[in-house]
């Protein structure tokens, strides 16, 4: 009998609010899926989308960005400029095969424990009904094909 499948989800995360969140989570005792794989970041400004696109061709079947709510950032202007590239890296995941349900971007203040819990919980179960993500290790494993010249 094969276990069910269990999405493996990168979480690139704010250190002053999402992270800060999601402690708040912890030591509240709330329950969420243990799905979840942080990697803290001083501030989701620094997040380039090829940290997202690597988590996926390593293995990841969802992603989560997440950070301070604009207007509340750490350094001022940093979450702007998260904004700006995920809608930029939006519109570019057409071409990339990548479905959109599979990467999540959400402000959460280290005030919401109860919203990070709620997200995680709701992120794991959209990408467990998604299943796992393969097609974007073949697409990537096809261009890495050896080429003859």
């Amino acid at each position: 009998m094969s276990k069910p499948f269990e999405p493996k989800i990168v979480a690139f995360v704010c250190t002053y609010c999402t992270y800060a969140g999601a402690d708040l989570a912890g030591t509240s005792r709330l329950k969420y899926p243990p799905n979840i794989r942080m990697v803290r970041l001083p501030c989701t400004g620094r997040i380039s989308p090829m940290f997202i696109l690597k988590a996926l061709q390593k293995g990841a079947d969802g992603v989560l960005v997440s950070g301070c709510h604009p207007g509340d950032c750490h350094f001022t202007h940093g979450n702007y400029h998260a904004r700006r590239r995920w809608t930029v890296f939006r519109a570019l995941l057409n071409f990339t095969g990548i479905p959109l349900e599979r990467i999540r971007f959400s402000w959460i203040s280290a005030a919401e424990g109860v919203k990070f819990a709620e997200l995680i919980s709701s992120l794991t179960e959209d990408i467990r009904k998604l299943g796992p993500f393969e097609q974007y290790k073949a697409m990537i494993h096809e261009t890495e094909a050896p080429v003859s010249l």
